[in-house]
């Protein structure tokens, strides 16, 4: 009997040394996903990534900002990006064309609106598209439309307007809606074309003028990935960016329901 019990015992202090181990191996199996996303969603992803991380222990959050369209073009090579979100939904037609995301997991989470800013100190009157056509501006900073949603936006805008063609000499393009909105807000351009959001980042650098009506809405879609590392840690994610708390977060920094 008494041997049995030792030898019950010496068993449990052997699991109980193990368990430190155990519990090494698994945090050592917690996974960074990686969330690739338009770069107007910097800020409020950031915090989400911050809030997943907070409810999912040992999961980490590795975010990759930049041009919708030039994120596409590093996930269609390969990059190992678990999820996307991107500023337009043609940029999400494409990756779902081309077979990039998967089934039935792309929701539009978000809307936002597109705006026509200048420098906070400028006292030119810019309340119309027409008024970009004035002597006082000489460039406008616009967001590439082979690339950048944004500038799909304003391209498309401009054309209902017929200001387009006539505005070509003034346009400086942009490689994302960030950058556009630091040209304005440097003054190194007179005026420019970003998001609502975007621009109440700067409201000490940059005003208002203008809200752009588009013909299409100005919304977000989000998907998983199926070349990602883990799908199930990506598809938290997104129901995350969809839940009531994730809704929460992205109304802080000024972005509209979906529906």
């Amino acid at each position: 009997m008494k041997k049995s019990m030792k030898k019950h015992a010496a068993v449990f202090v052997k699991w109980l040394a193990a368990l430190p181990l155990a519990f090494a191996a698994q945090g050592a199996a917690a996974e960074t996903i990686t969330v690739s996303a338009a770069a107007s969603l910097s800020d409020a992803f950031k915090a989400l990534a911050a809030k997943f991380e907070a409810g999912n222990s040992g999961d980490s959050v590795q975010l990759n900002f930049g041009a919708s369209g030039s994120l596409l073009q590093q996930i269609e090579k390969g990059a190992p990006v678990d999820v996307f979100a991107s500023a337009d939904e043609n940029t999400m037609n494409r990756a779902e064309e081309k077979n990039l995301v998967v089934r039935d997991t792309r929701k539009t989470f978000v809307k936002n609106t597109l705006v026509l800013i200048q420098p906070a100190s400028s006292n030119a009157s810019l309340g119309s598209l027409e008024a970009l056509r004035e002597d006082a501006v000489q460039r406008i900073a616009v967001g590439n439309p082979d690339s950048v949603p944004v500038g799909r936006y304003t391209k498309g805008a401009l054309e209902a307007a017929g200001q387009w063609e006539a505005l070509q000499g003034k346009l400086i393009l942009a490689q994302n809606v960030r950058q556009a909105l630091d040209y304005v807000a440097r003054g190194e351009v007179e005026a420019g074309f970003v998001y609502g959001t975007d621009a109440a980042l700067m409201k000490d650098k940059v005003k208002v003028s203008y809200t752009v009506p588009v013909s299409q809405p100005v919304s977000y879609p989000i998907a998983v990935l199926e070349h990602g590392r883990d799908k199930a840690a990506a598809r938290r994610f997104v129901d995350l960016v969809l839940s009531p708390e994730g809704q929460a977060v992205l109304a802080r920094f000024g972005f509209e329901p979906a529906n």
